[in-house]
């Protein structure tokens, strides 16, 4: 059995489903009534729910923050339309990341970094300094030494704008809609389907690749696994797995 250790902040998304008919006498916005509500783990807990539900003979252990992070969404029901989101619990500073596991002893390491102060530079250059094979998806600017030492790093355009200064070697870009990038070529979505809610879909990309070559072994036959699982997700509404 493949074991996957998974590091990161987790956080619990929560989408309230709304009807909204009128404008509100007293400012210029909607009244919303909500009929239903979804929570589902988000984040690094996204990830772990995907790669459960891509792969679920995998061992997988979760090491997160203890603090709650909640991201509440209040969303139209009829045109998915959000009105408004709410996060709360990143005002105090997140628990630091300690008492790792050997990471030695797992067969890959993927590390989803939200930037909330879980983990350090330190940290993710200990994390892949050790590791048999590390993915990160982070929103830091990454320090050249980190990055050259985990196997692929995953971004997104915004998240490679910020580490232009990063080669291209390991670097794995998504590009929404149209696919993602690897060392120049272009992976496009292969049967695009309509975007309905884009909610957690790097997570989703970041689990299916990472299930597919660690089982495979083959970079371009994983990255288009990862494409065809998102393709799916941004279909549907709300956080969802494949």
């Amino acid at each position: 059995m493949k074991k996957i250790a998974v590091i990161g902040e987790i956080c619990r998304d929560r989408f309230i489903y709304c009807q909204s008919t009128r404008l509100s006498p007293e400012a210029p916005v909607p009244i919303v009534k909500p009929l239903d509500i979804i929570e589902n783990n988000g984040m690094a807990g996204n990830v772990v729910e995907n790669i459960r539900a891509i792969e679920p003979n995998f061992e997988i252990f979760s090491i997160h923050q203890g603090n709650t992070i909640t991201k509440t969404r209040y969303v139209d029901k009829k045109s998915n339309h959000m009105f408004l989101r709410v996060d709360e619990g990143e005002n105090s500073s997140c628990d630091r990341v300690e008492n790792l596991p050997d990471l030695s002893l797992f067969d890959m390491v993927v590390v989803s970094d939200y930037d909330k102060g879980f983990l350090s530079g330190q940290d993710l250059e200990d994390i892949a300094g050790v590791s048999k094979i590390s993915i990160l998806d982070t929103k830091k600017r990454l320090d050249t030494q980190i990055a050259k030492l985990f196997t692929f790093i995953k971004l997104n355009e915004g998240e490679r704008e910020l580490n232009h200064h990063l080669d291209d070697n390991n670097l794995i870009i998504t590009l929404g809609h149209r696919g993602s990038m690897y060392q120049n070529i272009l992976f496009p979505q292969p049967n695009p389907l309509e975007t309905i809610d884009v909610s957690g879909a790097g997570d989703t990309f970041l689990a299916s690749f990472s299930v597919e070559y660690l089982k495979t072994g083959d970079i371009i036959s994983s990255i288009r696994f990862a494409n065809q699982m998102c393709a799916l997700v941004v279909s549907k509404k709300g956080v969802v797995t494949p």
